[in-house]
Formats: structure tokens, sequence, C-alpha cells
């Protein structure tokens, strides 16, 4: 995106003879534009894109369940700290174990 809007900037400054821009090469203006899809072959080759498309799409179903369970009067806030609490409680039993065992 960066590209296409340096490369909007110095189209119109280049049609409307705006500064030392006005005497720039044509190839030179139409650079950024160039850039802009090399970087869109790229993304989209790479899985980039996808990969972007993804991530959001899983936060949206991590916030729509957050929500409706709040919805609901279920907190999930109640179940991370069980969770964590459980998790505390079984490294540390584990932690425990290992000391007691003989080498």
């Amino acid at each position: 995106m960066p590209f296409v809007i340096v490369g909007a900037i110095l189209l119109g400054m280049k049609i409307f003879e705006i500064g030392p821009v006005a005497e720039w090469p044509w190839w030179a203006i139409l650079t950024p534009f160039g850039l802009a899809v090399a970087w869109w072959v790229y993304a989209d080759t790479s899985g980039l894109t996808q990969r972007r498309a993804m991530r959001r799409m899983e936060e949206r179903k991590i916030a729509r369940r957050e929500r409706d369970m709040e919805a609901l009067g279920l907190t999930i806030q109640s179940d991370r700290r069980k969770r964590a609490a459980r998790s505390a409680a079984d490294e540390a039993r584990e932690r425990s174990q290992a000391k007691g065992k003989p080498d």
C-alpha cells in the first residue's frame, strides 16, 4: 500500500508539474507501481496474504466465543484462572516428585 500511495503522489506531481518531479522521466514516476505489483505477487505466492487472513479469522472466532460466553454469564477470566492454577499445581507436583526420586 505504501508503494501505491507514493506512486499516486508522484504521478499527481508529474501531471500537475509540481516541483522537480515534473522533470523526472516517466519510468521513475511509475516505479512505485511496479514495486507494488511485485510485492503483491510475492505476498500471494509465499502465502503471506493467506496466513494473515487466517490469523484475522482466528482472532475473530476467539473474540466471538468470548463475547458469547460472556453473554451466557460464563466468565472467561475465571476459566483462564482455573486452567492456570491447575497447570501451576501440576508443574509443582511434577517438580516435587522429581526431587523425591533418587538419581
